[in-house]
């Protein structure tokens, strides 16, 4: 039988929770019930209206834990550049999208119910939560207590012929992908990162290469745990979505959860990597000296 006293400690904590909840969080949690229940719920084409201010309400919950867990978060670091983020997202995925032109790893149901103008306009809107998502819970991922504890492991130092490698390699498997898809689709998810994380250490931006050339793979990590949360909430909410993405893999395409087979969630793990890249490549040309930290997922 529950003793008073844990109750009252309860409530206790349930009203500190309440006080302490950032307005924004409250928002984002409101839009997420909301347009959960319609994109769900609805008849017919619904998803392309609804997906945006779902995933909207997605980041703003996971920047609203942030701030609680730490004290700070991307939003509240700077509003400014935490909306830019949705602009820089579109362009980010949209490069994805030309690669699988290619690959024809994805397709969307519902697709030609819209002209190519209407299909631009509200793809790019549903593509601009897509860096705010993944970076706001790799941020948050920053804060577990497990990942904090991890220990410094191999170091992998970005000298020239390394860094060069890198490079090479890249486009090596760039090509492998455009020439041979159905051999070669999972390169999707890997060659930008080979090419662009070079780029970031000649010009002097932000990389991963700072960390894990002092073996701190905890940024690493965070990414990781990161991009599949989001990906289980990508695929859940796509799952009774419409319009919504079917995948045709090659090879792997069995032990589906929701519509991504199994195997296919690994490719997140270099997604998230992809990302940061992209996003410190473009920081780096705008701003000084590429020295923007304002995306924070080392604990």
């Amino acid at each position: 039988m529950v003793s008073s006293r844990k109750v009252w400690r309860g409530l206790e904590r349930m009203k500190s929770f309440a006080r302490n909840w950032p307005i924004h969080g409250w928002v984002g949690l409101g839009l997420v019930g909301v347009f959960w229940i319609l994109n769900w719920s609805l008849p017919g084409l619904r998803t392309q209206w609804a997906f945006f201010p779902l995933w909207l309400g997605y980041c703003l919950t996971v920047d609203a834990l942030v701030l609680l867990r730490k004290g700070s978060s991307m939003l509240a670091r700077n509003a400014r550049a935490y909306v830019a983020l949705f602009v820089l997202s579109m362009p980010a995925w949209w490069l994805f999208e030309v690669l699988n032109w290619r690959t024809q790893n994805w397709v969307y149901e519902g697709r030609e119910f819209f002209t190519h103008f209407q299909y631009a306009l509200l793809a790019s809107l549903s593509f601009s939560t897509v860096m705010p998502a993944v970076f706001g819970t790799a941020e948050l991922a920053s804060t577990f207590n497990w990942l904090a504890k991890v220990r410094p492991g191999f170091r992998i130092l970005p000298t020239q012929k390394v860094v060069l490698g890198f490079f090479v390699a890249g486009w090596l498997m760039l090509g492998l992908l455009l020439i041979w898809p159905v051999y070669f689709f999972p390169f999707l998810w890997i060659s930008l990162y080979f090419i662009l994380e070079p780029l970031n250490v000649w010009l002097g931006n932000r990389s991963l290469a700072r960390y894990t050339a002092v073996g701190d793979w905890r940024p690493v990590l965070a990414l990781w745990v990161g991009c599949l949360i989001c990906s289980f909430f990508w695929e859940m909410w796509n799952f009774y979505s419409y319009p919504k993405w079917v995948y045709h893999i090659p090879f792997v395409d069995f032990f589906h959860i929701f519509e991504m087979p199994l195997l296919g969630y690994g490719g997140y793990l270099p997604f998230s990597l992809e990302l940061f890249a992209i996003y410190n490549l473009i920081m780096g040309l705008v701003s000084r000296k590429g020295k923007h930290v304002w995306v924070q997922i080392s604990p």
